[in-house]
C-alpha cells in the first residue's frame, strides 16, 4: 500500500477507519467526512472502481480483500464498473461544506459521479481524438521531403 495520510490514529485504526468509510461510500454513495478524510477515502475508492472495471477473479479477491461486504463487491464490480467504463479516471467527487460546531475541522462531501441526485452534476467524459488513417506511401514520400530538415553540405576539413 502507498503512503496515506496518518489522520492521527495508529496504523490498525486507521486502515479500518478507511476501509469501512470506502465501503460505506460504495453503499450509499455519498457520505460526508472531514476534508482529509475524504481526500484519502478518494483515492482508495477510485482504485477499487479500477478494479471493478478490471472484472478478473484477482480483481474480485483484491477489492474482497479491502473492502466490507459482498453487497458492496457486488456493487463495484456490476453497477458501479458499468456506469464508468468509458471514463479513465476520477470517479468521485470531493464537495467542501462547512465548519464543524465542536472543532473547527473543515467538513466536505464525498460523492461518485455521474449518479442520481448529484450535488453537482458532473462534465462529461473526454473522448478520444480519431484515428488517423494510415497514409498510403507515395503521399508519406512526398511529406517526408517536403517537410525535411535542410541538407548540410559536408566541408572537407582544412590541413
Amino acid at each position: 500500500m502507498t503512503k496515506l495520510r496518518k489522520l492521527n490514529r495508529p496504523t490498525g485504526h486507521r486502515i479500518s477507519m478507511l476501509r469501512t468509510m470506502v465501503s460505506q461510500l460504495v453503499k450509499h454513495e455519498r457520505i460526508e467526512t472531514t476534508v482529509a478524510k475524504a481526500k484519502e477515502i478518494r483515492r482508495l475508492a477510485d482504485n477499487m472502481v479500477q478494479l471493478g472495471k478490471e472484472g478478473s477473479l484477482c480483481a474480485a479477491r483484491r477489492a474482497a480483500a479491502f473492502v466490507r461486504g459482498d453487497d458492496v463487491i457486488h456493487k463495484l464490480f456490476t453497477e458501479l464498473a458499468y456506469r464508468y467504463k468509458d471514463r479513465t479516471g476520477g470517479y468521485t467527487r470531493l464537495l467542501r461544506t462547512r465548519i464543524r460546531v465542536g472543532d473547527a475541522a473543515p467538513m466536505a462531501y464525498i460523492e461518485f459521479i455521474d449518479r442520481e441526485n448529484e450535488l453537482r452534476q458532473s462534465k462529461p467524459p473526454t473522448p478520444q481524438p480519431p484515428q488517423k488513417a494510415p497514409l498510403d506511401p507515395w503521399t508519406r514520400s512526398r511529406l517526408q521531403k517536403q517537410f525535411a530538415p535542410p541538407k548540410e553540405e559536408k566541408s572537407e576539413p582544412k590541413i
